[in-house]
């Protein structure tokens, strides 16, 4: 799919946290395409969409590494990125977060990916996560499979 057709297509978007990780620590098409998602968000072609618990996988990395003050610039970076809704995770997430992990056997984390996309009203997540796999209320879309 085109980011064309993307953009088109889809009014509202949900990214995992490794579109972020792409985002922020990447270089090469996986990044470039992230980029390209990105741009088309904070240029309002689109709504992006994030659980906070993606805040949380992407900040993770660079703290374990040492270096607080690049986790600091991550936080910053995804609370600055207009048109980007970081959702919290409510009682209703997290109970559409039981069923979509006990119908698909996703981890909790990726479990939370599909239920806040759900919720929040998008109509496709992107992904670089194999184990996502399309539902009838939500499309999936790998990272890779975009044509930026």
């Amino acid at each position: 799919m085109t980011l064309e057709e993307f953009c088109e297509r889809h009014r509202r978007v949900a990214l995992d946290s490794n579109v972020l990780v792409y985002l922020f620590e990447s270089s090469g098409p996986s990044a470039e395409r992230a980029v390209a998602v990105v741009n088309a968000i904070s240029g309002r072609r689109i709504v992006g969409v994030i659980s906070s618990v993606a805040l949380t996988e992407v900040v993770v990395g660079p703290v374990l590494a040492g270096n607080d003050a690049m986790g600091e610039r991550y936080v910053d970076a995804l609370r600055s990125i207009e048109n980007l809704q970081i959702v919290p995770v409510t009682v209703e997430i997290a109970a559409e977060a039981a069923f979509v992990r006990a119908r698909t056997g996703l981890t909790l984390v990726d479990a939370l990916h599909v239920a806040t996309a759900r919720i929040a009203g998008a109509s496709i997540l992107v992904t670089s996560d194999r184990q996502i796999r399309p539902t009838a209320k939500l499309e999936v879309l790998q990272l890779d499979d975009l044509v930026a």
